[in-house]
Order: C-alpha cells, then sequence, then structure tokens
C-alpha cells in the first residue's frame, strides 16, 4: 500500500506524518537531526504507530463482542489502514478514520477517528479523538508507541541514556507480557528512585509495563545532553521497550494493555477497556518536546 506523507514545520521541530496509520515518520530538531527510529524493516518497521481498538494481543487474537468472537490483530487495524487528510496546514494536520466493512469484520462498531498533529515551538502534540457513532456504547483502548533514537544524535553513549519519571517509581512492581498475553507476575521495578538507566537486558523478555505509574511525564536522554520530554497527562498506563540491540527505544502512553493471559470474557469488561456513549467521544494526547538538557 504506497503511502503519502504531510510535512510539518515549525520554529523547533520539523515533522512527517504518513497518511497509512496515520503514524508520525519522522521527527527532526531545529538543525535537521533525527529523532525518532527509521524504521529499519530487518529490525522493526514501526516508526510511531497508533494503537487502536486495541492495545496489545486477545487472547487467540480474538475478541468477543456480545458471545460472539471476532478476530483481531494485535494492536487493532488503525495502524495499517489509510486515513483522509481532513486539515492540512504548514503546523498542523488532522487525518481521519471510519469506520466501514473493512473494520466491522473485526471490530463491529461504527466510530470516528481523527487524529491530529500541532508543532509548538520545540513540541509536538499528538491527539486522537474517538467518536462513538454507534447505536450502542462503544468499547476502546488506545495507545501510543513513538520509538525515539537510541543512542539520540547528541555524542552520548548508548549505555548512557535513561529515563527520568516525574515522581518516584521505584517502589511500584512492573508487569511482563508472555506470547503477548499479560502474566498475573508482579516484578520488582528496574526504576531507581525515579530514573532507569536503559540497558538491554531490561528487555530480553519483552517491554517494560506500569500499570499505575504515579508518574504523567518522562523524560528522555543522557547527562549533559539535548533530550526528549514525553508528557501524556491522560494516559493511565505506560510502556517501554525495545528489540535488545535495537537502535531505538518506544516509550508508550496507553488507555489500555495486553489481555490477561485468562481473560475470555467480554471486549468490554477487558482491563483498560473504556465505553464511549452514544454520541459522545473520548479524547487521547502526548506531547513530545525537544529540551535543552536532562533534570538533575
Amino acid at each position: 500500500m504506497a503511502s503519502k506523507t504531510i510535512t510539518l514545520t515549525g520554529s523547533g521541530l520539523s515533522a512527517e506524518v504518513s497518511e497509512i496509520g496515520a503514524e508520525l515518520v519522522r521527527l527532526q530538531d531545529q538543525e535537521g537531526r533525527d529523532l525518532l527510529w527509521d524504521g529499519d524493516p530487518a529490525v522493526w518497521a514501526g516508526r510511531a504507530p497508533l494503537l487502536f481498538p486495541m492495545v496489545g494481543r486477545a487472547k487467540n487474537d480474538r475478541i468477543r463482542i456480545k458471545g460472539r468472537d471476532y478476530e483481531l490483530p494485535k494492536h487493532g487495524f488503525a495502524r495499517t489502514s489509510r486515513f483522509s487528510v481532513v486539515e492540512r496546514r504548514e503546523s498542523s494536520c488532522t487525518l481521519r478514520l471510519t469506520s466501514g466493512s473493512e473494520t466491522m469484520i473485526g471490530y463491529p462498531f461504527r466510530f470516528r477517528l481523527d487524529v491530529t498533529y500541532e508543532i509548538a515551538g520545540s513540541a509536538l502534540v499528538n491527539r486522537a479523538v474517538v467518536t462513538n457513532e454507534d447505536e450502542q456504547e462503544l468499547p476502546v483502548s488506545f495507545g501510543f508507541h513513538p520509538a525515539f533514537r537510541w543512542p539520540l544524535p547528541y555524542g552520548a553513549a548508548r549505555d548512557a541514556h535513561e529515563i527520568v519519571f516525574e515522581q518516584d517509581e521505584g517502589d511500584q512492581p512492573i508487569r511482563r507480557v508472555q506470547d503477548g498475553l499479560m502474566t498475573p507476575v508482579r516484578h520488582p521495578s528496574p526504576v531507581v528512585g525515579n530514573r532507569l538507566a536503559l540497558a538491554d537486558d531490561l528487555f530480553v523478555d519483552d517491554a517494560l509495563i506500569f500499570l499505575s505509574p504515579a508518574s504523567r511525564c518522562v523524560t528522555y536522554g543522557a547527562p549533559g545532553s539535548s533530550a526528549l520530554m514525553v508528557r501524556f497527562p491522560d494516559m493511565p498506563h505506560l510502556g517501554i521497550w525495545t528489540k535488545p540491540g535495537a537502535g531505538y527505544v518506544c516509550i508508550e502512553p496507553w488507555q489500555g494493555f495486553a489481555s490477561p493471559d485468562d481473560f475470555e470474557g467480554e471486549f468490554s469488561d477487558r482491563p483498560g477497556v473504556v465505553s464511549i456513549p452514544v454520541g459522545g467521544a473520548a479524547a487521547f494526547a502526548i506531547e513530545i518536546a525537544h529540551l535543552p538538557g536532562m533534570p538533575q
């Protein structure tokens, strides 16, 4: 499927957004240095996919709606769907996906998904609004999945990079997935106070999953060099992931997460799923900001 992109420019950042998946595919600083992973398909073809209407996997890749099973792939279908361009300006754009025969096969609801990107100074705001156009409640999850270069292009060593949380997270256990499904085991957090020193061995068993993080903002980078801040004020869950040895780290704010490995109920009852009333809407957003340095 051929992909067209939209170029956005601002005073502190520039970006490109693909019509396939409404995916951010390039993010550059004021000097033109790439901050986002390049999507090398030999490693991982994603760059910043949007996860809708489901985050993670369902058991047997099927969700249950009113007692009937529907096949829905990991992370849903938005990331591989073509969006239409609703609005396009120099520093912002809005793209739209609406339900149709293809989406109804795996997700039997009528919806509209509007995704907006806007550059304001040294920050990129990514908003998604899901509108219920059905005659019943709309169960939904949504996630952001940006993959940032590791190391960032500022000269610091790869093993010097860390993620700094706005709050102390060291006493909160993390969760893991196995075969894409959430296990019940609580693991000790690798976060020391509010700092996570990045290392490949953290991700041998897949992502670090924070189901109840105190923080709604993290900063990623290396001491003494420029950094990226990711704000997610209304997203209650957080994943951090890479393939060991790869040149990226994903910082993933979510509403919802992979299905528990023993869950076989209705999709609307799956942990992390929210229900949008008839005629209503739900909004999800993150902000990615370029900073001159890491917090002390």
